[in-house]
């Protein structure tokens, strides 16, 4: 899968234009080009090196700690195919009826439906009466990342299931440069499906990965942040 983007287009106009003029040009384009540069052109684990990077490039961006690794602990890989996932249930009782705060939002969302299970650390919440934003976002934003082929996962497999717990990534598509904060909260996809990581139909649609096919490559990385002060949700350079 080549990693390109007509967003790209601007970026030889800009280096050949005037400086006030390629102060002008939208962020976005810097990142993916400089992600271009980088990634390779097909979908794969990214060596040691080009997630050094990637690590750099985000982390400069956007003003904040974003690592491959984080205290010794790491998933299979950090590029990968996201595909489309459903809605978790939020508490016992959750439905489709239940499960959004606006009209806007279930006109929006209600197609993608509700997962017939619950996800890996099941409900977010004990019933509709505990339930907080907090709750609410980290399902509104949550991705299933293959949690179980971390490496060391077998080994020790409950420190590892603590840590990604709500661990919080980041989630960019390079052809875009558009980025999201997510925390896991779901284990999966199988191996067999040939994706790495599922999304939240709210991921999905402001990824732009709403195509027929409802997946394509994005990069997550964690981001270090151990005093929660990084909300969930989309995130602007």
């Amino acid at each position: 899968m080549l990693l390109t983007s007509p967003v790209l287009d601007k970026v030889p106009q800009a280096f050949s234009s005037a400086s006030a003029q390629v102060a002008t040009i939208d962020k976005k384009v810097f990142l993916i080009y400089d992600l271009q540069k980088i990634l390779p052109s097909e979908v794969r684990a990214l060596t040691p090196d080009e997630e050094k990077n990637v690590s750099e490039i985000l982390s400069r961006n956007f003003g904040f700690s974003i690592q491959a690794e984080l205290e010794g602990k790491r998933l299979n890989t950090t590029y990968g195919i996201i595909g489309q996932e459903q809605h978790l249930a939020r508490f016992p009782g959750d439905n489709m009826f239940t499960h959004f705060q606006t009209s806007d939002e279930a006109e929006k969302y209600w197609n993608f439906g509700m997962a017939p299970g619950l996800g890996a650390w099941r409900y977010f919440t004990d019933s509709s009466g505990t339930l907080t934003q907090r709750d609410i976002d980290r399902e509104k934003y949550y991705i299933a990342v293959q949690t179980f082929l971390a490496p060391g996962f077998d080994s020790n497999p409950k420190d590892y299931t603590d840590f990604f717990k709500y661990r919080k990534m980041l989630v960019v598509n390079p052809q875009n440069g558009k980025s999201i904060v997510a925390d896991i909260a779901d284990a999966g996809p199988s191996p067999w499906t040939g994706k790495q990581l599922g999304g939240s139909p709210e991921i999905m649609n402001y990824l732009e990965r709403f195509d027929g096919s409802q997946k394509g490559a994005v990069l997550y990385f964690f981001i270090d942040d151990p005093n929660d002060t990084i909300p969930l949700g989309p995130v602007n350079l």
